[in-house]
């Protein structure tokens, strides 16, 4: 493992902790996606089902236990506790269409032709379109608190990170190549373009956090 491919999974397991410490301390679901949160339960149990069949190393292992368990704790919080505070009007992307799409290509263009290797390619293009449902949200209301903010910045800076990791790997690994994951990981970061800017303009001086309506 390189020190990109490091960062970055550190950076994705701390956009999760952001996430749960703000539905903990707020008690208030308020300006974050149900829908979002429920498509990163669907890409993770599809992703991870590998973990039946193979054993890579402890700290994959693990890795993938706490996305399971903590994108599931999320989806929970939101639907019951929290539920009162969650705003459906607000959360308006038809995510069936999304899932529909990434499964379409994952039967068109696999990584393998095997049951595991489908529902992973699946995986890898739901996540691509996942957090759309919550940048739509945000540009609805126009805002977003800062550290939902902080949370949306440390998702796209996890993947933004893995193009690092994959270029470092393409130029120091004889035959490494993942067409499926590099082109998923590019539109996955290219949808994050606006925020990015935003975010570096605005929450990094300080300012509030305001997108175009």
């Amino acid at each position: 493992m390189n020190i990109f491919r490091l960062a970055a999974d550190l950076l994705h397991l701390g956009s999760i902790f952001i996430l749960i410490a703000r539905l903990r301390q707020t008690k208030s679901c308020a300006g974050i996606s149900l829908k979002t949160q429920g498509l990163y339960v669907v890409v993770f149990a599809t992703r991870y089902l590998d973990m039946l069949a193979s054993f890579v190393s402890v700290y994959n292992t693990l890795m993938k236990l706490f996305f399971l368990a903590s994108s599931g704790y999320i989806v929970f919080m939101m639907m019951s506790p929290l539920k009162p505070t969650y705003d459906k009007a607000l959360d308006t992307l038809r995510i069936e269409y999304l899932i529909a799409g990434a499964a379409v290509f994952a039967l068109l263009f696999p990584h393998k032709y095997t049951v595991l290797e489908v529902l992973w390619s699946f995986s890898i293009y739901l996540e691509a379109v996942a957090i759309m449902p919550q940048l739509l949200q945000m540009k609805r209301t126009g805002e977003a608190d800062n550290i939902t903010s902080h949370y949306v910045f440390a998702l796209g800076g996890y993947r933004a990170l893995y193009i690092v990791n994959w270029i470092y790997r393409y130029y120091t690994e004889v035959g490494y190549s993942d067409y499926i994951a590099w082109v998923a990981g590019v539109v996955q970061t290219v949808l994050y373009g606006d925020f990015f800017y935003i975010y570096f303009t605005r929450i990094l001086k300080g300012k509030t956090f305001k997108l175009p309506v």
